[in-house]
């Protein structure tokens, strides 16, 4: 099955797209001269960005978002940024096949995770804005969205989604295990991957939400680029070890965060250096702290998402962690377009009736199927 996968991640910045040949058990292996690379099938092009105002229209639907009860309600500016989140899926998927003389026809499916606005799971709540339907129709292909409520229903966290991909993509490489796999979005997540067929993942502590937003608020920058505000900094270490003592690294997993569960900590009585220097610090040491639960230790970490794009983080990671730390890129997979990835890789396992979520990874009662599948007509 030829799938296309789609993110637009919590650090609202752009949308990623891919595409993979899969049968959503396995990946077909493309190997390129010169490297013992293997990637899924079809490389994906720059990230489209959002433009300023539409990352601001989006932060404001996700702060709107948080008086929700109803995941189908649209209050305030809700309609609008689904509105646009839909219309900016749909130009990159367009540009994406254009790019590569493919039509709708060439494509089984798309994977559509739309944008994450609010993610409650403990009341049962979590909402991705974007309409699946209409995508569909625009596209004239299959869609499969709202990968999350199911999981939920059923008493999971419905998240984190991707480590059964993990599994795939280790499987593919032939990687040595126990192995763990790390995203870096605006929240970051861990697969631990052991022998057989053991999986399990959670969400570890902030990614670079708070960094993005201590940016935002105190530059007008979307980012700490290249790490250099946190380079130039100092940790705050009570500062850091009082971030540290928040319930959540106590408790055990399954577990999952909503973008903002830490964003009441910001640390405004600090210099931007010194803020950027202790909520990297933060975000690192919280990644440390998920190896309490992995259940043997693991022989390597691979790191993806843009966190790996920042040299304080990986520099503090390698650190911090008693074995080696490596990009995506260094064992032949993609930085950025590892979650897009797999959602192609979930919409073709929805396709074959397959599990998407685990007791192991979501918490979920018994392994459910995720997806709700939009045909163009």
């Amino acid at each position: 099955m030829r799938a296309i996968g789609l993110m637009s991640g919590t650090s609202m910045d752009g949308i990623d797209v891919a595409l993979v040949e899969t049968d959503g058990e396995s990946i077909a292996p493309r190997s390129y001269p010169g490297g013992n690379r293997v990637l899924p099938e079809g490389d994906a092009p720059d990230p489209v960005r959002y433009t300023a105002a539409e990352a601001d229209l989006l932060h404001r639907a996700k702060t709107e978002a948080q008086s929700l009860t109803d995941p189908l309600a649209r209050p305030g500016c809700l309609r609008e940024a689904e509105d646009l989140v839909t219309r900016r899926h749909a130009e990159a998927v367009e540009a994406y096949l254009a790019a590569r003389g493919l039509d709708a026809a060439d494509i089984d499916v798309i994977g559509f995770h739309g944008q994450t606005v609010v993610h409650r799971p403990a009341e049962g709540l979590t909402v991705q804005i974007g309409d699946g339907a209409a995508l569909a129709r625009r596209l004239g292909i299959r869609v499969v969205h709202d990968f999350r409520s199911a999981d939920i229903a059923e008493g999971g966290q419905g998240a984190p989604l991707v480590p059964v991909f993990h599994r795939a993509l280790a499987r593919a490489a032939g990687l040595a295990l126990p192995l763990a796999i790390l995203n870096i979005g605006g929240v970051a997540n861990v697969t631990f991957l052991g022998e057989g067929d053991a999986v399990a993942g959670f969400d570890t502590g902030p990614g670079n939400a708070l960094l993005d937003d201590l940016m935002r608020a105190r530059t007008g920058a979307s980012r700490d680029e290249d790490g250099r505000a946190a380079a130039a900094g100092t940790v705050d270490e009570p500062m850091t070890a009082w971030l540290l003592s928040h319930p959540y690294f106590q408790k055990r997993p399954p577990k999952s965060l909503d973008r903002d569960a830490f964003s009441h900590l910001l640390v405004g009585a600090l210099s931007v250096q010194d803020a950027a220097a202790t909520l990297a610090a933060f975000t690192v040491r919280a990644v440390g702290l998920s190896r309490r639960w992995a259940a043997e230790p693991t022989l390597r970490w691979i790191v993806a998402g843009g966190g790996a794009h920042n040299p304080v983080l990986m520099r503090g990671l390698s650190e911090q962690l008693d074995v080696p730390v490596q990009d995506a890129e260094e064992v032949g997979w993609s930085v950025d377009d590892l979650e897009a990835q797999a959602f192609a890789f979930l919409a073709a396992r929805r396709f074959a009736g397959l599990p998407t979520t685990f007791p192991s990874t979501t918490g979920v009662r018994e392994p459910t199927i995720g997806g709700r599948i939009a045909m163009p007509s």
